[in-house]
């Protein structure tokens, strides 16, 4: 055996390292754990190069060494797999998966198996290996993959995916130009009150990476893995536990903020009352006109009256602003809006423009 072919398994897992570390600082990987699955996917397919060239070039060795570390190897996979299945794994099609990875394998062990001992077969058992696959893929197209169950639950995973819309009203917190700096600004604000259900929205406007981590648990609880310029990280704060939670960027870790979470605050409610869409001198149209409330309060419409009406912001000179909109309320429906931010909110009903509204909110 030459030099050359001593040095190349060391010098092919060298590469793979390599390429994962590039991959997962390149941008093509995000985080420092798709990085590691690219470099656990090359690894395996250099792996397979490796083994498939040594079954074609020397054999399958028989000896006892050979046995035992194969059985080592075995009982470390099967090991591994059994754990990942108890403790990690959330697919549906686990026993598909298997069953194809199976289907693959086996044949292709058969056919390597053949190939070594008795090379004159192999023409008409990869005949008869590639008629089997056109058949199982004329079946599959023709009679479906999927189960009527398996093809609702893909299609709202795609939903889902292609949802953009945040859980619950939005707080936004920047991450700070030149945050990077020991002793600069980093997060504004940097402690951050939200009411529970709101969506936490962190937006990086530095051009170096940040995360945010949070800190007591090294991101158990909420991490955002690295984030470059411009990029954006949701929380969505329903399921977190009233109390505060301190965070930090783990690449900059005097990077240091808190977030408090504060418990729901009961709706304020402003009824639509009877007779509202009926334009006169006297009349309410929605009780109370003028309210004044805290950030995080939400409010509460209620449409009382017998015709249909909205709660839009905006005015009826200028149109709708697109803060909020009820859409049309019927008689006994309710539309509830959470005020995320300071400011006066005019409103009205599209339908019936002589009635306004306005929510301060302090």
């Amino acid at each position: 055996m030459s030099n050359w072919d001593l040095l190349m398994p060391g010098m092919g897992l060298t590469g793979v390292g390599l390429a994962g570390l590039i991959l997962s600082y390149a941008g093509i990987a995000h985080t420092f754990i798709d990085g590691m699955h690219a470099l656990t996917g090359l690894t395996m397919f250099v792996g397979l190069i490796f083994t498939a060239a040594g079954i074609l070039d020397g054999g399958v060795s028989t000896s006892n060494r050979a046995k035992i570390t194969t059985l080592v190897i075995v009982a470390i996979s099967i090991g591994f797999g059994i754990y990942a299945l108890a403790t990690m794994n959330s697919s549906d099609y686990t026993f598909s998966l298997i069953l194809v990875i199976l289907a693959i394998a086996l044949p292709s062990a058969g056919v390597a198996w053949i190939a070594m001992k008795k090379p004159g077969s192999i023409k008409p058992i990869g005949l008869v290996l590639g008629l089997a696959v056109a058949s199982g893929l004329v079946i599959w197209i023709t009679a479906g993959s999927m189960s009527e169950s398996e093809a609702e639950l893909a299609e709202e995973i795609h939903d889902e995916a292609m949802e953009d819309v945040p859980a619950g009203p939005i707080f936004e917190i920047a991450i700070l130009k030149d945050s990077a700096q020991e002793g600069n600004p980093d997060y504004d604000p940097d402690r951050a009150i939200v009411t529970q259900g709101h969506t936490v929205v962190w937006t990086n406007v530095d051009v170096a990476p940040h995360t945010v981590t949070s800190a007591s648990d090294y991101g158990e609880t909420f991490d955002s893995s690295l984030m470059s310029e411009g990029e954006t990280y949701s929380l969505d704060t329903t399921n977190l536990d009233v109390g505060e939670y301190e965070y930090l960027c783990i690449v900059h870790p005097w990077m240091i903020s808190t977030l408090v979470i504060e418990e729901p605050k009961e709706a304020i409610k402003i009824i639509i009352p009877e007779g509202a869409a009926i334009p006169e001198d006297g009349q309410i149209y929605y009780e109370p006109e003028t309210i004044n409330i805290s950030v995080g309060t939400p409010i509460e419409w209620v449409n009382e009256d017998n015709a249909m009406h909205t709660a839009t912001s905006g005015t009826p000179a200028s149109g709708p602003d697109g803060v909020f909109d009820s859409q049309i309320l019927n008689l006994g429906d309710t539309y509830q809006f959470t005020f995320s931010e300071a400011g006066n909110f005019d409103y009205y009903c599209i339908l019936h423009p002589w009635m306004i509204g306005t929510v301060n909110v302090e």
